[in-house]
Formats: C-alpha cells, structure tokens, sequence
C-alpha cells in the first residue's frame, strides 16, 4: 500500500499539469451535467415493511389518485375575542378567503369550512385546506403570492389567520451561510497551524473542488437517481470537513519530510504513501460506516448515506493525486516563512505540546483513563430519557405561521387534532363492506384517548374505506403512542367480529413506525459497521486490542455527544442560546445518523494518531516512547483537524431546518468528545496500561489478515537514491519557483 501510494504521489508530482487537467475536466463535465439536469424532485419518504407503509400503499392500489403528492395548505380562521367565525361578517370574510384561494390555476380544489364541517364546537375557529396540482417546489410565485394576499384580507376584516402545510415551507438544501462560517474558522486554524497563507489555502482550495465534483455529480444524477435536494446536504457537510481534513495530513507530512532534507518530489511520495495511507483506511471506515446506512431500509437515509461515501471517496483521491500536484506546482510556498528563510523545518525531535501533553498522560494514565471515561459517561446519561419523534411545526419557532396556525388548531380543536390516525378497512370478499367498516369505526371510537371518528370515505369499488381518527393528545405524546399500539392490539378480535381487514397510517403512527424500527435497527447496524472497522483496524493496526479500544472509544463518544443533544433538544437546557425555540422529541433518525457519521470520523483520528504510534514502535521504539513520538508528529494535526470539523459542523447550526440543526450541534459535539477526550486521553492512557501488549495478535489471526504497510515499512527500508535528497536544502525563499524535476 504504502510504495505503490509512494508512486501515485511522486507520478501526481511529477506529471502536476495531466493531474490538474483531468481533475479540471472532471469538474467541467459533471457541473455541465448539473446544469443540464432536471431540477431535483421532493422525494416522497418511504420505509417498506412498516404497518403505516403498507396501509399508504394500499390507499394507492384502492384510491388510485387520491394519493397524489401536490402540496396543501391549511388555512386557520380564528374570530375576534368574544366573537364567532359563524357571524355574518366573519363568514362572508372567510368565505371570500377561499373563494379567492380556489381561483388559483394551480390548485385542484380549496374546502370551504363551513360545508365541510371544519368548524370548532365553540365556534370560534374554523380552517380551509387548500389543495395544489403541483408539489410544493412547482408552486409559482404568483400562486404563493394568491396565498399570502387571501390571508391577509381575512387579516384585515379583523380575523386571526394562519396557515401551515407543506406549500408554505422554503425550499431546503444547504443555504451557504454555515459553509462560509465553516471555511473561514478551517482557514483560521490552518493558518495558526502552519503560519502559511499557501499551506493554509491549499487544503481548503483542493477541499471546495472536491465538494464541487460531488455536489455536481449530485445535481446531475438527482433525476435518474430519484434524489431530493437534501440528500447533497450531508455529502457538502462530511465532503467539506474530510476533504480538508485529508489534504491537512498530506500537506502536515509533506512539510516533515521537506524538514529531512528530501526533494519537493520525494517528499511529496513519501507524504502520499505515508500519510496518505492513513488516509486511504480512515476512508473507507467513513465509507463503510455511511453505506451501512443501508441496514436500516430506510431509502431516503440510503441515498444520503451513500452520497456522502461518494464525496468522502472523491476528497481521498483528491488528497492522493490532486494535493501532490499542487504541491509540483508550489513547491515551498507551503512551507512556514522561517522554513523558507532557513531552508529547514525539522525540529530535531524537540519537545512540543503534545510530546508534553503525552508525558502527563504516560505519567497518570489510570487517573486520565478514569476521569474521561466517568466524564463522557455523565454525559451521555440523559441518553436514558431519549424519545425520538420527527419534528413538525410544533418544533417551529413561534414566530411563524405553521407553529401559530398549529397552536389556533390545537385551541379550538383539541391537541390531537394535528396529528390524526388513518384507518384504511379492506372488506374486499365481505358480503357487507359498508357494515364491515361500521363495525371497525364504533370498536375503534370506543377505544380510551379517541376523541372522534370521521365518517368512512369508500372507494369506487365499494371495497375499501379509509376514515380518521383523532386521538385525544397531541401527536408527540407517549400516550398518542400507546394509543396507536391499543388499537393495533385489538386488531385480531375486531377483524374478526368485522369480517374485514384494517391497518393504521397517518403522520403520527408513520413517525411511531420510524421510531421503533430506527431503534430496532441499531444494533444490527452497530454490529456490521463496528465489526467490518474492526476487521479493518486489525488490518491497519496488526493488533487485537487497539482496534476494541477505538471501538469502545467510538461508544463513549457518541453516546456523550447524543446525551447532550437530549439535553438541549429534548430537554430544553440552553436550547435559546442555540436558536431553538421549541423542545420535544428527537428525530428519529438522529441516532443512526449520529452512529454513522461519527463511527467513521471517530476511526480517521484513530487511524491518524496510532499509525504514527505504530510507525514509531514498528521502527524499534519502546511503547511509551512510541506514544510520545506519535503525539509529537500528530498532535498538532489531530487538533487542527478536529478543530476544523468542529467548526465546519458547528457552522450547521444557524440553519433554519431542525433536522440540519440538531445533526450539525450533535456532530460538532461529537467531534469534540471522541477528539479530544477519547484520541487525546484515553488512547494514550490504555496504551501507557497495556505497553506491548497492545500491539499483540495472535499468530494464527495474524496468518489469516492480509499484510499491508501503513506505517511506510518498505519506504525506510528502500536504499536511498540519488537526487532523493536536496543537496543545496536552501528552497526559493520567494516559495514561486516550480520544482526541477
């Protein structure tokens, strides 16, 4: 691995104008397609296997285009303190609302409350649902602008309107604000890590082409691929964050090996097959952590799990064929201004901060073994109180008319009313659907916490019903929750005395289905990625012990960093420093997405900071002394590195969406944990404790692994060759002139 990395690197070198061609027609061709493709579509979410997935597909069957995704809106009336929407003049008002609101040529029909009986007990609130012809990303500007015009003339003739529905939302995807925070914090700290504009701009520079290439090929494969626009926003946050953080470890060797004397081109090969190694593994753990996002089948989070390996695998080419050309280019730009004048970079094996930082761990490690492991465990004890749910616009700010026109839905018609369950009856076979379906609605209304139930809508041929059902509590409740899991119970005794078949959909027992079968999923998840890094480690490390150490590591980490979102997403603890206005459940989706990404980022610090400890020991150093030269080489890099997703992740949280939100603070959080507490304490704690001992395997396991060099083996052993040194050592101060090769 390491030789023939050694000669992609110093051929990227040498040939620096092929490699910037084709990386430069790369880009041209799939943003061409991305500019030629069709615009992405909203992908309508699914999860086979679940009972709220198989009722929505039988909707379909039986009601075919009853189901069609055009988007809606739900206006809400609320009369005046004292008086009701039933007055004449509120009336009129209202229906001059929806008259105008029908008119449009976009929507396909807008109820009037009145005639549909949407009017509150007490009279005070009615609503209207507007139905579109179009998705919500067709909807025209003059159609949104009706919308907006009817509500407020109701407004004016002195009512409270508010409105919600998919047909209000902003368009999503990346915003571009959090990638610009991101990038200008990366550029800080790279240019405090390496006191070079050019060492500092040029992982930056060769990280945005990276994420330039992935999201365009994201764009232009969203048609054929059935991609949403989401589905890019997690393949820029991690191609961001990777794509600089692989660039800082080659560009971070580089400057070493210039510091020994080498020539710009063999430093640049030896960067690539040492360092870039490391980068190669750390990869593929961030790969196989994201593709195994599979395991869960759930197709959305998929295709957003395997657009993000698609951008991680484009910034470790990057890193290996792109970074050394570059360097070809400029050859000592990237060295430090003292380098350049000196012509030396090489410290001489003097003491920094974190060989001084590794001899106070190798001095106490059982006291920073404790304190860390006992710290992330207080962390992640709020983990115990977790309730996953998927936020609506209940978790929107008050400030906006989907949560005022959810709390006036609420008011007037009970808290349940915004989360109603779907019954759909199959009497198909049965002498009697219509009695059938009669029967199915009283045992069900009867049901405690079922506050009404609508009348049965048949299809055309009289087989098949569909009614709702509105719970008594509000949809992220446990009681909603229970309630949805008494009337799945009671299925076999009703069916029976029906004679007919039902099942339960609906937004709310959809998220409960989400919910059960994330949290049913992830532990197999768990098993097949930690298991698969494992196997990978052990190949990387030839060791038993170091790879169950990260992996525990990994745990520690996450579950610290998912306590904390609990904390302050679910619990509400500092929740307005961070912008969020409303608390309740976590997404359901959080943990698997959190146990993936951070998996893979978690194993590039492992990778990163053990290979230079291997490194050491395999070139005849004692296990402590292999600790200490490990943090000499990689401390500064490991932190910057940290430093710099932090901040990218970080950067995520000023988005409006909960979702992006949430994962960018649980990220950024996780990041911190497993970096600096796991990588930086506990690692080199464990390895003072065990000493050789952690680099053991067992003879027949080491037989059966497959043998490759990480550590750069074969290039120490390889007699040196003329020229690979530079006799002169002075580089053009100026750091202009292109290397001789």
């Amino acid at each position: 691995m390491a030789t023939f990395l050694y000669r992609v690197g110093r051929l990227a070198f040498r040939r620096r104008w092929y490699v910037a061609l084709v990386w430069a027609a790369v880009l041209a061709a799939v943003g061409l397609g991305a500019v030629t493709a069709p615009g992405a579509s909203d992908e309508q979410f699914s999860m086979p296997g679940i009972e709220s997935q198989k009722a929505f597909d039988l909707m379909e069957e039986r009601f075919p285009g009853a189901s069609a995704d055009g988007a809606t809106a739900r206006v809400v009336f609320v009369a005046p303190g004292g008086e009701k929407v039933t007055a004449a003049d509120n009336r009129r008002a209202v229906e001059d609302a929806v008259a105008d609101l029908a008119d449009g040529p976009q929507v396909a029909s807008a109820a009037d409350p009145f005639g549909a009986q949407a009017v509150s007990e007490d009279g005070t609130t009615a609503y209207a649902t507007v139905t579109y012809k179009v998705t919500a990303n067709e909807l025209t500007d003059d159609s949104t602008a009706r919308l907006d015009r009817a509500i407020e003339d109701a407004r004016a003739a002195g009512l409270t309107v508010e409105a919600g529905g998919d047909a209000l939302e902003e368009a999503g995807g990346p915003g571009g604000v959090a990638e610009i925070i991101g990038v200008s914090i990366a550029a800080v700290v790279l240019l405090v890590t390496f006191g070079s504009l050019a060492a500092a701009g040029l992982p930056l520079l060769t990280a945005l082409i990276g994420v330039g290439v992935s999201m365009a090929t994201i764009l232009a494969l969203s048609d054929a691929l059935g991609l949403s626009t989401t589905t890019g926003t997690l393949a820029m946050m991690l191609g961001l964050a990777v794509g600089i953080d692989y660039a800082l470890f080659v560009v971070s060797r580089y400057r070493e090996e210039r510091g020994r004397g080498r020539t710009p081109q063999e430093a640049a090969g030896l960067a690539a097959g040492t360092a870039g190694s490391a980068v190669v593994f750390a990869g593929l753990t961030v790969v196989i952590a994201l593709a195994g996002l599979a395991v869960v089948g759930i197709p959305m989070l998929t295709k957003m799990g395997l657009a993000a390996a698609g951008a991680v695998v484009v910034g470790v080419l990057i890193a290996l064929t792109l970074v050394p050309a570059f360097l070809g280019f400029w050859p000592n730009a990237v060295l430090s201004r003292k380098a350049r004048r000196s012509g030396r970079t090489d410290d001489g094996g003097a003491d920094n901060g974190g060989t001084r930082w590794a001899r106070f761990v190798l001095r106490r490690p059982l006291p920073v073994l404790l304190l860390g492991v006992v710290g992330l465990g207080a962390l992640a004890l709020p983990v115990a109180d977790l309730q996953l749910g998927m936020p609506g616009d209940e978790a929107k700010a008050t400030s906006t008319t989907q949560r005022r026109a959810y709390d006036a839905l609420a008011d007037g018609f009970g808290p349940g009313f915004n989360g109603p369950l779907t019954v759909v009856v199959d009497a198909r076979g049965d002498a009697d659907p219509k009695a059938a379906t009669q029967t199915v609605a009283d045992r069900i209304g009867g049901t405690e916490g079922v506050v009404s139930v609508s009348p049965a809508r048949f299809n055309e041929a009289g087989d098949t019903a569909v009614f709702s059902v509105v719970p008594s509590t509000a949809p992220t409740d446990e009681r909603t929750k229970d309630l949805v899991k008494t009337i799945r119970g009671e299925r076999p005794g009703v069916e029976s005395e029906a004679g007919a078949t039902y099942e339960v959909t609906g937004s709310t027992a959809l998220n409960i289905d989400i919910s059960d079968k994330v949290q049913a999923a992830l532990v197999p998840y768990l098993i097949v990625v930690v298991g698969l890094a494992i196997l990978l480690l052990m190949v990387v490390f030839r060791s038993l012990l170091v790879p169950l150490k990260a992996a525990f590591g990994f745990l520690l980490s996450v579950l610290a960093s998912l306590g904390t979102v609990v904390v302050v997403f679910q619990q509400g603890h500092g929740a307005g420093v961070l912008g969020v206005e409303q608390t309740g459940p976590i997404m359901s989706l959080m943990p698997i997405f959190l146990v993936g990404i951070v998996f893979g980022l978690a194993m590039d610090y492992e990778v990163f900071l053990v290979s230079r400890m291997r490194e050491a020991y395999v070139h005849g150093e004692p296990p402590g002394q292999a600790v200490t030269s490990g943090f000499r080489h990689s401390a500064r890099v490991v932190v910057a590195a940290a430093l710099i997703m932090i901040a990218v992740f970080a950067g995520f949280i000023g988005e409006k969406d909960s979702m992006i939100k949430m994962i960018g603070f649980g990220l950024a959080g996780a990041v911190l944990f497993d970096a600096f507490v796991v990588r930086m304490a506990i690692v080199p704690a464990v390895l003072a404790l065990l000493g050789d001992k952690a680099w053991w395997l067992p003879k027949w396991l080491d037989r059966i692994l497959p043998r490759v060099d990480v550590e750069g083996e074969a290039l120490s052993r390889r007699p040196e060759r003329e020229g690979d040194r530079d006799p002169a050592h002075e580089p053009d101060p100026a750091g202009l002139e292109p290397a001789r090769t």
